[in-house]
């Protein structure tokens, strides 16, 4: 290669100065070698694993340069500067733990964690072994617990730590100091567990004893409701609980204990009962208040008309409270004048207000009887006046019974129809043969009973009687037709026109033999009759079809008793005949 071909020498970069340039003068080897050991001794006195001093040479998104004089700087990890990095600054001389003189990249390997975890190890082994207890502050929450910022290093305080009782909401404690004890360490995975709970246990035992010695029966002590069962409360008096039964919270009526407390509340209670021997506290809030019984008959007289809520419903009344602790009995056949009342519900509800009497009123027993009716005037006390004796008037069937039909007269006032006095003509036997619910039909007042609060109305009296016209329509000897209305074992019931019923015995129905009207009759058939009696002041008509055909041919004869063949019964049929017979259809038709 040429002189011409020699690359001409590179420029200094911005920044760089040649040695030409400065004109320093060239080392021997064994100066070289001096100078060396001279920079090597500089770093004697630095060691790994101990804490030393270095300045913060640069702040960087994720860590922080650090110059403790050596080769080159350290970078510490951000997040080991705590919540606070930002106050971080150039310059700010910090302690830090060596770990490494030297990496794989030759950086130094510092520590801000394990110096702080070191500088104040001592303290904390200290409060470890003899129990005593440290300050901190709760800074974040973790899986299972929350860190706790201990002299400037993390300790882990469990979530089953925290208090006494169980916590649910960790959050609520976050940025609150409170002392903890040490309850384990391991210095070389620098793991530190806190307490909380065994702090609270240690001042809640004191206090237990100190309560122990101070408590007595009728002592008024302020406590924080613990826990809430079905059947009460139990509140801590300050590291001793008692009971406060649910009969014990108020003079009123208490369906659960968290009507009245909630867990956490600070209340006065009164100790009840207190036995020394097996620790138990009979606690009480009612008796902080005077007994509501006392001068009750001076407040609640009897007659006194007041208001109450309704609480609680039997089935034989209702029960309403007039103030807390006060309540009374309105029994079912107190509630209304007028309504016939199958439970109270039917009227009341719970919670509903009304307006009471005071009826009675025991104080030695706690009992007061109430009356609902007794507000309004009764009206079974004016009604005779109002209806006097044979009274017409219309109603609304509002019931019907095997025996009659229960009719409204006006809202609340109910009459009976019996089926004796529905129908001038026809044997009713039961209501609804005549009527259903909801008509509206006439009747007269035949009876009123204010004692026993009962009207008898009768529907037939508000019709015509028609048997002075019958009298001359089925005088004895007239000829007429019926149907079969029923068959009883004793004859047949037919109807007449008139709407009348007719009774023919088995001996006047033509045919020989029989032993029950069954064996040959129907009902609807129709029969050739005469009357054989009339009895007006009974309502009876007796009909006999051997009568009738006397004067007939021979040939009428056996056409009728050729349709009326005998043919055999049932045992059923012979027994529905004798529970018929047994309304005495012979004797009494017609009768009441």
């Amino acid at each position: 290669m040429t002189e011409q071909d020699t690359p001409p020498a590179e420029k200094p970069k911005y920044g760089q100065i040649s040695i030409t340039e400065l004109d320093i003068p060239e080392y021997s080897e064994d100066q070289m070698q001096d100078f060396m050991a001279l920079y090597e001794q500089s770093f004697s006195g630095i060691a790994e694993g101990q804490i030393v001093k270095g300045r913060v040479v640069a702040v960087t998104q994720n860590e922080v340069l650090v110059d403790i004089g050596f080769k080159s700087e350290g970078a510490i990890p951000l997040k080991e500067f705590g919540d606070v990095p930002q106050g971080i600054q150039l310059g700010n001389e910090i302690e830090v733990f060596l770990e490494n003189v030297e990496d794989q990249e030759g950086r130094v390997v510092l520590s801000k964690q394990k110096a702080d975890f070191m500088r104040v190890w001592d303290r904390i082994k200290e409060a470890h072994d003899t129990g005593n207890t440290v300050s901190g502050r709760l800074v974040r929450r973790i899986k299972g617990g929350i860190v706790v910022d201990l002299f400037g290093v993390e300790a882990f305080l469990p979530g089953s730590q925290i208090d006494i009782r169980q916590v649910k909401n960790f959050d609520q404690f976050i940025g609150q100091e409170f002392p903890f004890r040490i309850i384990k360490l391991n210095k070389a995975r620098r793991n530190i567990v806190v307490s909380r709970r065994a702090v609270l246990e240690a001042e809640r035992e004191r206090m237990r004893s100190q309560i122990i010695k101070e408590l007595e029966e009728g002592q008024v002590r302020e406590g924080v409701v613990k826990n809430i069962t079905d059947f009460g409360a139990f509140i801590d008096l300050g590291g001793v609980d008692g009971l406060l039964h649910i009969t014990d919270m108020s003079w009123g009526r208490v369906n659960h204990p968290s009507e009245l407390v909630n867990i956490g509340d600070r209340i006065k209670v009164k100790v009840l009962n207190y036995d020394r021997e097996r620790e138990r506290i009979s606690l009480g809030l009612k008796q902080l208040t005077a007994h509501p019984w006392e001068q009750i008959d001076q407040r609640y007289p009897e007659g006194t008309q007041t208001k109450g809520k309704v609480v609680s419903i039997t089935d034989y009344g209702a029960f309403v409270e007039l103030e807390e602790g006060i309540e009374g009995l309105v029994h079912i056949s107190e509630m209304s004048w007028t309504q016939h009342i199958r439970h109270p519900s039917k009227l009341v509800n719970i919670g509903d207000p009304v307006e009471v009497v005071v009826l009675k009123l025991d104080k030695e027993s706690q009992k007061i009887s109430l009356g609902m009716k007794q507000t309004d005037p009764d009206p079974w006390e004016s009604l005779d006046n109002k209806y006097p004796m044979n009274t017409r008037l219309e109603g609304k069937v509002k019931s019907l019974t095997n025996f009659g039909a229960f009719v409204e007269i006006e809202e609340g006032i109910d009459g009976l129809v019996h089926i004796s006095d529905m129908s001038w003509t026809r044997r009713i036997r039961q209501a609804n043969e005549l009527f259903k619910k909801g008509d509206v039909i006439p009747v007269v007042v035949t009876e009123i009973d204010k004692k026993r609060r009962r009207i008898s109305l009768s529907h037939k009296l508000a019709c015509d009687n028609p048997w002075p016209k019958f009298s001359s329509q089925y005088a004895v000897g007239t000829s007429t037709q019926g149907a079969i209305s029923r068959v009883l074992e004793r004859g047949v019931v037919v109807s007449l026109a008139g709407d009348v019923d007719g009774f023919v015995p088995i001996s006047q129905l033509g045919i020989d033999n029989l032993e029950t009207p069954r064996q040959s009759f129907e009902l609807g058939q129709e029969l050739p009759l005469k009357v054989i009696e009339f009895d007006e002041g009974q309502k009876k008509i007796v009909l006999s079809v051997i009568d009738y055909l006397r004067d007939k041919d021979q040939a009428e004869v056996d056409a009728y008793q050729a349709s009326h063949p005998i043919r055999p019964v049932t045992v059923g049929e012979v027994v529905a005949d004798q529970d018929e017979e047994m309304e005495s259809w012979g004797d009494n038709l017609g009768k009441k």
